[in-house]
């Protein structure tokens, strides 16, 4: 299996340096407008460079089209006899672009997925959700895993659900990354040092993660199991109920969705 990428930014190359520690390096071909940047990459991780982004896709059985979202409609018309020809699976992972859009700019009879990784894959920990349009089969759909398990956790997600998705995977790590900051920053009011407020906070985050996960069990439950009456705990968790906290969280998921629409839309 031949897998191409056109567009070699962070989300790609930290996919394309997962992929090399599981598929043959040769098998893998990227393409960059910007060509020092496919070559500082190929030199780091032995992948192919192809001088253009047709050349690329007569040469894969996947592409994964790593552009920004507005760049498809710059790149995509002029592809499109060479899509359609060769057929490969193409794979998106812009954000805002829907399946029906896709096919519009790509070619209506291609098997198309649509992916979103998030940041997290730079250091193998991704949550991915993937989606495919009738045309694709359960082979396409176990390749496309194996692709993105190589940067973390996939799943597949109906495409009605994807905003969704997007918003609690794709952009929360940003949402998580404030709260760690937050309990940082309320530890170094209370007098520890920022480096190991922020050590402290960031694994107290890890290994809850890893307790709902582990232990199957709910949320809430955990949370009963951490306050004891009258304790310290159960005052922290009355003041952040106070503050909205809860409610914040949900507004800030609703916002990304709805911004997600209007993104697929423009």
């Amino acid at each position: 299996m031949k897998i191409g990428f056109i567009g070699v930014g962070n989300m790609s190359s930290a996919i394309i340096r997962g992929l090399v520690k599981e598929t043959d390096a040769a098998d893998i071909f990227i393409y960059n407008r910007t060509v020092t940047k496919a070559e500082a990459l190929a030199k780091e991780t032995g992948v192919m460079i192809k001088q253009t982004a047709a050349e690329l896709i007569r040469a894969v059985d996947i592409v994964v089209l790593a552009v920004k979202p507005y760049v498809f409609e710059l790149i995509l018309p002029d592809l499109k006899e060479v899509l359609s020809e060769h057929k490969p699976l193409v794979v998106s992972i812009a954000a805002g672009l829907d399946l029906r859009t896709l096919a519009s700019l790509a070619g209506s009879d291609l098997k198309i997925m649509r992916v979103m990784p998030n940041v997290n894959a730079t250091i193998g920990e991704s949550m991915t959700g993937i989606c495919g349009n009738e045309l694709t089969t359960t082979e396409d759909e176990k390749a496309v895993e194996t692709i993105f398990s190589a940067v973390g956790e996939v799943a597949f997600i109906e495409e009605k659900n994807f905003s969704a998705f997007t918003a609690i995977a794709g952009s929360s790590p940003a949402f998580i990354y404030i709260f760690i900051d937050a309990l940082a920053r309320a530890g170094v009011k209370a007098g520890l040092q920022r480096k190991e407020a922020l050590r402290v906070a960031s694994q107290a985050v890890v290994g809850s993660s890893k307790m709902i996960l582990e232990s199957e069990r709910h949320p809430y439950d955990l949370v009963d199991q951490v306050c004891s009456p009258g304790g310290t705990t159960i005052a922290g968790v009355s003041s952040l109920m106070d503050d909205a906290f809860v409610a914040a969280v949900m507004h800030s998921v609703s916002a990304t969705i709805a911004r997600e629409k209007e993104l697929s839309q423009e």
